[in-house]
């Protein structure tokens, strides 16, 4: 009776904190995730950390059901579509494109549900990697440090421009253009006014 009576109440809390969430439009919902690092916990027990980058690319950790390892994750870029009326994933391998409802539940959570399917959702929180980076829990140190790696296709890159290489010329003398009966500069002498201190 008691376990029925917290599971109601549990439900409550639950539902009355949604009642309050903010549903976000696709480009809303691209503004206030993209490049941020969120960790979740999602309605089956999986949680982990992740990030989205602006080109539909996902790195991140992932726990199934929160037993076992911590398993890292990177999907390519346009793995997550944005349009002007949904927000939806493209994984290889499935027969259909998941779409996702995305409700802010205040400044820096939200909640990700399958459009068709409202129960199978995941709770994000925003954390800053640095202080991440420092956690007392190594698990949260472990994987804010594998999401916080900058990606190799992030990182901007400066076109390459080959360059030409000219032959060495000779260096010419100081008499006669033609170079007949000349003889190289005499060098000059380093200064000795030194010598003497450096002796002594």
């Amino acid at each position: 009776m008691l376990l029925r009576a917290a599971a109601v109440i549990s439900a409550f809390a639950v539902g009355v904190g949604l009642a309050h969430a903010e549903e976000l439009t696709p480009e809303q919902a691209r503004a206030f995730i993209v490049g941020k690092l969120f960790s979740y916990t999602c309605f089956d027990g999986t949680v982990g950390m992740g990030r989205i980058f602006g080109d539909g690319s996902v790195v991140g950790t992932i726990r199934p059901s929160g037993q076992g390892p911590i398993r890292f994750a990177a999907l390519p870029a346009g793995t997550i579509k944005v349009s002007s009326t949904s927000v939806c994933a493209h994984l290889n391998g499935m027969m259909f494109e998941p779409c996702f409802r995305v409700q802010k539940t205040d400044t820096r959570s939200f909640r990700g549900s399958l459009a068709a399917l409202s129960f199978a959702y995941c709770d994000f929180t925003q954390h800053n990697p640095r202080t991440q980076l420092t956690s007392n829990d190594p698990m949260m140190r472990e994987q804010a440090a594998a999401v916080a790696m900058p990606r190799a296709s992030a990182i901007q890159r400066a076109p390459v421009t080959p360059v030409t290489v000219a032959p060495a010329r000779p260096i010419e003398t100081s008499s006669g253009a033609s170079g007949q009966g000349t003889s190289p500069v005499a060098a000059t002498p380093v200064s000795t006014s030194l010598r003497p201190a450096i002796e002594e």
